[in-house]
C-alpha cells in the first residue's frame, strides 16, 4: 500500500479548528526575501474567519484543540530542529499567543505567519508582537488552518492533536516543497515516521522533512546498461524492482529532494545518489569501484 499516494483532495466542509498552543535539510526552491511585512504572503492566502470573542466562546465553532502554551525551551528547540533562519517564512498552525512566530522573528530574523481560529489568541499574539518589536516581520490571522495556502512556507510548526495531524498530513505533503521541515510538539503523524525525535523536559518533539515524490516508472542508462525501474513510495522511504531484470531496489531513502538507493542482483550492487526535480533525477552511480554520472526520467 502506497500510503504517500493517498488522495490529496481535501474536503473544505470539515469543522473549523480552535488550534491550541504554539504548537533543515535545505529547502528546495528559491529562498524567501529577507524583508519586512510587504514581502509576507497576501492575506488572501488564508481563509479568514470573521468572528467575535463572544461568538467564538458561544460554541459556534467546534474547539478540536484546547489552548495550551508551549514552554519557551520547547519553542527554542522546535526552531532549532527546523533550522529556522533569516531566509525562512515560518507558518505556525494553531499559533496561540504567537510565541513560536515571535521567537522565530526575534531570535532568528525569520518572517512568520500564525494561524488560529480564536480571536482572543489573535489579539494577544498581535499585542505580544508589538511588545517585542517584530510587527514588521510577522502576521497573525484568524482563520481555518485547513483552508490556509501553505505553498510559500519554508518551515511549519504544530501543536495540535494526533487526530488533527493525521487530517492535516495530506495537505502538508501536497502543498509544501520537498525539503520543508515540519516540527510537531507532542503529537506524531501516524505511520509517517519522523526523521528526527527529541525530548525537551516533558515534551516530545518530532521532525519530518517533506519528501519529493518518486513513485512511478523511471528509465536511465546505469552502470550496467539501460534500466527501467518501478518505484513504490511510502513517505520518505521507497522500494522497487527493475522491469524484467530481477534487480531489486533496497535502502531507498529521501531527504527532501535528495535520493539514495541500491540496485542489487546477486553479486551486483549499484549505489545511486542524486537529486529529484519533478520528473527528473540527476546524480551519480557507483559500481565496481567506478563512479559515473546518472540521469533518470520518469514515465
Amino acid at each position: 500500500m502506497k500510503r504517500y499516494l493517498i488522495p490529496f483532495a481535501f474536503a473544505l466542509a470539515i469543522p473549523l479548528l480552535a488550534c491550541g498552543g504554539d504548537a533543515r535539510s535545505d529547502v528546495a526552491g528559491p529562498a524567501v526575501a529577507d524583508t519586512a511585512t510587504e514581502s509576507l504572503p497576501a492575506p488572501e492566502t488564508v481563509m479568514p474567519v470573521a468572528m467575535s470573542v463572544e461568538e467564538f466562546e458561544s460554541g459556534a465553532v467546534r474547539k478540536d484543540v484546547p489552548y495550551v502554551p508551549t514552554p519557551q525551551a520547547t519553542v527554542d528547540e522546535m526552531l532549532r530542529m527546523a533550522r529556522v533562519s533569516s531566509k525562512d517564512l515560518l507558518y505556525d498552525l494553531g499559533s496561540g499567543d504567537g510565541r513560536i512566530v515571535i521567537t522565530a522573528a526575534r531570535e532568528h530574523g525569520a518572517r512568520g505567519i500564525g494561524i488560529d481560529i480564536d480571536p482572543q489568541r489573535i489579539t494577544e499574539a498581535n499585542a505580544n508582537a508589538e511588545a517585542e518589536g517584530v510587527t514588521d516581520r510577522v502576521r497573525f490571522v484568524q482563520g481555518d488552518l485547513f483552508q490556509t495556502n501553505l505553498r510559500e512556507a519554508t518551515a511549519v510548526t504544530l501543536y495540535l492533536l494526533r487526530s488533527v495531524n493525521l487530517r492535516l498530513r495530506p495537505k502538508l505533503l501536497e502543498e509544501l516543497r520537498p525539503g520543508t521541515p515540519v516540527v510537531s510538539h507532542d503529537f506524531d503523524m501516524g505511520e509517517w515516521a519522523p526523521d528526527q525525535e527529541k525530548r525537551v523536559g516533558g515534551d516530545q518533539l518530532y521532525l519530518w522533512i517533506i519528501p519529493a515524490r518518486v513513485d512511478g516508472d523511471w528509465s536511465w542508462n546505469g552502470a550496467e546498461g539501460e534500466r527501467r525501474v518501478r518505484l513504490d513510495q511510502d513517505f520518505q522511504r521507497f522500494t522497487g524492482r527493475e522491469d524484467g531484470g530481477g534487480m531489486e531496489v533496497r535502502n531507498g531513502r529521501l531527504n527532501g529532494a535528495e535520493i539514495t538507493f541500491e540496485l542489487i542482483r546477486g553479486g551486483a550492487n549499484e549505489q545511486y545518489r542524486g537529486r529529484v526535480s519533478g520528473n527528473t533525477i540527476q546524480g551519480t552511480v557507483e559500481s565496481g569501484g567506478r563512479r559515473t554520472a546518472w540521469r533518470a526520467q520518469r514515465g
